[in-house]
């Protein structure tokens, strides 16, 4: 669903107060946080999809890793995962086992416990996990953490959206192909844990999020507004799939794309990067790495940490600046 209708529907919904929840609904997290104890916090969230490749395991397996990961970018540990399978009639047997097996083996990558799950029938299938995961009441990574002065460090490239449109269409090459499956099945657990090592503290790493279906853009966004800051992204620090270029424009863009643009097109100032740049801060991502928001003085040190952890990508794109007249700037 894109963002604005999202907006709209959430605004009229009543969401009772209660002390205990320490992230809800106010700030477009990831997921939500409950205090349980002084310390000792419930992070739960729930996702779920229509595939986006043809294997059913792989499937399962980028369905999880998507999942799992609002609980990674909260700075939790997963626990535990229920699914939720859409199937139509006439779906071979394998099909639907090969799913669950790709989903019950990133959860054992993850330490996670996949516990059962909830299975009704659809015109398409459709697969996803609730997970429970844990995290310190006082070391939470929200959206509305983000100081000024900050550093945004992102842990994988984007552009899975236009590739995945590409392999729908049976255009993409195969090694290509697998890379991008290998991407949106790694899970964001090193990434993570890399935040943790820095410390989800004051002077450390401040706010996170995933970049998933709003894309770059988005999510970006979301950390602005909850923030009250402006985020300045450079676009061309941000890395892309290796091999990307060749499959932009109109005939690969999906049509969420569009509609992150739309949503962004007025919350952003566009002072640089190229048409092909800005689009593909918007394409939709699955199952994305983590934006970071990091005090300068730490900087180093999670990259160094990332690094240590084996997260390929960590790369510094822009930082953190007083509100000004828009909440994201592009340059």
């Amino acid at each position: 669903m894109d963002k604005a209708r999202l907006s709209a529907l959430l605004a009229s919904v009543r969401v009772p107060h209660d002390p205990r929840v320490l992230v809800g609904t106010s700030t477009s997290d990831d997921a939500g946080v409950v205090r349980l104890s002084a310390d000792l916090a419930l992070v739960q969230t729930v996702d779920f999809f229509p595939p986006m490749v043809d294997d059913p395991e792989a499937f399962g397996r980028v369905a999880a890793a998507n999942s799992l990961s609002d609980v990674y970018a909260m700075g939790g540990t997963p626990v535990s995962a229920v699914s939720i399978l859409a199937l139509p009639e006439g779906l071979p047997p394998e099909a639907a086992s090969g799913i669950l097996n790709g989903a019950i083996a990133t959860c054992q990558e993850a330490g996670c416990s996949f516990v059962g799950g909830h299975t009704v029938n659809d015109r398409e299938v459709k697969f996803g996990l609730c997970v429970t995961g844990t995290v310190h009441p006082d070391h939470v990574a929200t959206n509305a953490g983000s100081r000024v002065g900050d550093r945004l460090v992102l842990t994988k490239p984007l552009g899975s959206g236009y590739l995945n449109t590409a392999a729908k269409r049976g255009a993409l090459p195969a090694a290509l192909e697998q890379e991008v499956t290998r991407l949106m099945a790694s899970l964001n657990r090193a990434a993570a844990e890399a935040m943790v090592d820095v410390g989800i503290a004051p002077g450390g790493v401040h706010a996170a999020t995933d970049v998933t279906g709003f894309g770059l853009l988005g999510h970006a966004l979301g950390m602005a507004e909850g923030s009250g800051t402006t985020l300045r992204i450079e676009a061309a620090a941000v890395p892309w799939i290796p091999g990307l270029q060749d499959w932009l424009g109109r005939k690969y863009a999906c049509g969420g794309l569009t509609r992150n643009m739309e949503y962004a097109q007025e919350r952003v100032r566009w002072t640089g990067g190229s048409e092909a740049q800005r689009a593909v801060l918007a394409d939709p991502q699955t199952s994305g790495g983590l934006l970071v928001s990091v005090a300068p003085a730490r900087l180093d040190a999670l990259l160094a940490a990332l690094e240590r952890r084996g997260v390929a990508t960590r790369a510094v794109v822009g930082e953190v600046v007083a509100r000004g007249t828009h909440a994201l700037e592009v340059a």
